[in-house]
């Protein structure tokens, strides 16, 4: 069955970081499945958003916590794409879905500490491997890390060390598949004012001047400064951008 068009998958793709990313592969010319996990109303908001832009789009319910609900959620996923897409295969994976988690190592639960395993490391891994027989051989896997993989900020242990597991993890993806054309790249975005983890830097204007003085372009980020560079990274034009991590924090702490 001949493709016409790219297709990228974006998890977590209804508001936040991920709304961005979805519409910024839009503008790319690229049509865009997004994953929601509970905002049913903003995934759609998003997918009209995108038709009219006159790409095709789809949303579809996906907790990247719950592994054993993958089976069904690819079941879906091959549905959608016969049906709505007129394909069997997609080119872009974009693993964007996730929840912030703020606690100091001595407070840090197994239940708090399994919950950031399952979303931000183990979830994405194993949803990655259910969609490599179905991504198209020449296409591409967007991971998101973050500044804090670099930048130690108390109360970031758990978060951190998933996001610095995914990060090497990306490395084995682009070196396993690069045979088959196959690039994975992840991006590490700074400090971003949406409304993850309770939106505390959007309501924190203390914090949020903080960031600006050790910001080298002098303030914090917003969704709109991210999305842009997952749609690069799903372009020809990063065709030998392979097993990198890009830093998208406007120069923090240099």
């Amino acid at each position: 069955m001949e493709q016409k068009n790219k297709i990228a998958l974006v998890t977590g793709g209804s508001r936040g970081l991920g709304k961005d990313m979805a519409l910024r592969l839009a503008e790319k010319g690229i049509d865009v499945i997004i994953t929601y996990n509970s905002q049913l109303h903003d995934a759609e908001n998003v997918v009209a958003q995108i038709k009219e832009s006159g790409r095709k789009a789809a949303a579809l319910q996906l907790n990247t916590g719950d592994i054993k609900g993958f089976g069904s959620f690819v079941s879906k996923l091959q549905e959608i794409l016969e049906n709505t897409f007129d394909a069997t295969h997609f080119d872009y994976l974009v693993n964007n879905a996730g929840i912030g988690g703020y606690l100091p190592i001595a407070d840090v639960t197994e239940e708090a500490f399994d919950e950031l395993l399952n979303i931000h490391f183990k979830g994405v891994y194993f949803l990655t491997q259910k969609m490599l027989p179905i991504l198209n051989d020449g296409g591409g896997i967007v991971n998101v890390s973050s500044g804090l993989t670099r930048i130690s900020v108390p109360g970031s242990s758990v978060y951190a060390s998933m996001k610095g597991a995914m990060e090497i993890f990306t490395r084995y993806l682009a070196k396993e598949y690069g045979s088959r054309g196959i690039r994975a790249n992840i991006i590490a975005p700074g400090a971003v004012m949406t409304d993850f983890g309770g939106a505390h830097l959007r309501n924190d204007e203390n914090l949020q001047q903080f960031i600006s003085n050790v910001t080298a372009l002098g303030r914090p980020g917003v969704a709109e400064d991210i999305g842009g560079v997952v749609a690069f990274l799903c372009s020809e034009e990063a065709r030998w951008v392979n097993g990198q991590r890009i830093e998208i924090s406007g120069g923090m702490q240099l």
